[in-house]
Order: structure tokens, then sequence, then C-alpha cells
């Protein structure tokens, strides 16, 4: 299992992973690739903010379901064509 499979079968289980997690815990160099190597693969992964308790203001990547209306605009601009 590569490490962004590890990375999403890690997301899939509902966890929720800041890049310095993302780093730590599956030796990714540069999460934010990997995050977009996986969204292209067709997973829906969503980056939110939110704060530590330390009051720093970091991102938070969790995979979601996509809404109707990213579908729609999905399939208005082509992405899904093929």
């Amino acid at each position: 299992m590569t490490k962004a499979q590890r990375l999403l079968s890690f997301l899939q289980s509902g966890a929720t992973a800041t890049p310095n997690q993302i780093s730590g815990m599956f030796g990714i160099a540069n999460p934010s690739a990997t995050v977009t190597q996986l969204r292209r693969e067709g997973n829906c992964i969503y980056a939110t903010r939110a704060k530590l308790k330390d009051g720093r203001s970091v991102t938070k990547y969790l995979l979601g379901t996509p809404s109707k209306e990213l579908v729609a605009y999905a399939t208005e601009t082509g992405f899904f064509s093929a």
C-alpha cells in the first residue's frame, strides 16, 4: 500500500488530518501535492480551516461527499467528460 493509499484509508475512516500530521504519520513530504493527487483520482477531499489549542490557524483535510452543486458545476464545465 502506498503512502497516498494509507492516507486515503485514514481519511475514509472519518478522521481529519493537518499537513503536519500527514507528514508525521505517513512520511509524506508534500501533503498538499498528495491531497491534490487523491482529488484528481476522484476523491472528494475538503480543506477546512481550524484553530489549534495554542490559537494557530491550520488546514485540516477531510473526506466528504460532494454537494449537488459541486457535481452540477463539474458536469457543466466538462470535468466529467471522457
